[in-house]
């Protein structure tokens, strides 16, 4: 039986494995979904890393939009990630109009500064299924009027604590402050840590236990980040994403045991997935 905390559920997989995204004879890149992911300068790592888990978990298009003078570092490390560069404010609203996109993901080493600031703004405008996560999240710092109007149901917030406390007051209670947060902005928020809360604005609360101490790692956050954007991308649900994607981030990091980075985390990606849909019935 599912166990229950204070007002919350326990995350398992049994709460959105019959939404987890399944292939069948039909299927092809586009029906699979497309993930738009915006990467930055000079951090380059951290949106690959996400590109890489998107397309991992399903999506069946991942694109990288980057900035002009990145383009030759992110292009020459991808293969099957398309990368496709702009230059101005322009180009970039005219890339992210595609109507084939289906979820975006922007924040991972994108940089603390104002363009990144009007591209989150940007990409929130499109009402589509998006994932705001670490430098997407800290410059919107102190901008309580803006939450309010541009975040929506399909929008979910990534921050650990320290980038929770930039946007959200934060006590001693994680529960109880996620959920004031979700309800306050209208957004789902996976707040992070070793018992990760993922909060509904409707109150739903669902708890994740499952995640190993290995998971202290740079780019596990972007790994997470990838895989919640590329089950949304492929029509799952924002609660079901975030669930599905944060509780197989932690099987994969269990599976593969002491030593963890997180590019370690991809590769076991397909034996979780394999191991859940054998699952389905």
């Amino acid at each position: 039986m599912t166990k229950q905390y204070n007002n919350t559920i326990k995350n398992e997989p049994m709460l959105w494995l019959d939404s987890l995204p399944r292939l069948t004879a039909d299927s092809h890149k586009y029906t699979r979904g497309h993930t738009v992911i915006v990467g930055g300068y000079p951090m380059t790592g951290a949106a690959r890393l996400s590109a890489l888990a998107a397309a991992r978990i399903g999506s069946g298009l991942t694109t990288l939009l980057v900035p002009q003078v990145a383009f030759p570092i992110y292009a020459s490390a991808l293969t099957s990630i398309v990368v496709k560069p702009f230059d101005d404010a322009v180009t970039f609203n005219q890339l992210i109009e595609d109507a084939r996109i289906t979820s975006f993901l922007i924040g991972p080493g994108a940089g603390v500064n104002d363009e990144t600031r009007a591209h989150t703004l940007q990409l929130l405008a499109t009402n589509h299924p998006i994932v705001l996560d670490a430098d997407a999240i800290t410059v919107l710092q102190g901008d309580t009027d803006l939450l309010s109007q541009y975040l929506h149901a399909n929008c979910i917030l990534t921050p650990h604590e320290g980038e929770f406390k930039r946007l959200f007051r934060l006590t001693e209670n994680r529960v109880l402050s996620a959920q004031q947060a979700a309800a306050s902005c209208g957004a789902i928020i996976v707040l992070k840590g070793s018992r990760t809360v993922i909060a509904s604005p409707n109150g739903q609360t669902i708890i994740n236990e499952n995640a190993p101490p290995t998971l202290a790692t740079g780019g596990a956050g972007d790994v997470l980040a990838g895989m919640i954007a590329g089950l949304m991308a492929q029509g799952m649900s924002a609660t079901d994403s975030a669930c599905a994607a944060v509780w197989m981030h932690g099987k994969a990091a269990t599976l593969f045991g002491l030593g963890l980075i997180a590019e370690d985390l991809l590769p076991l990606l397909p034996q979780v997935l394999t191991q859940l849909h054998q699952q389905q019935t």
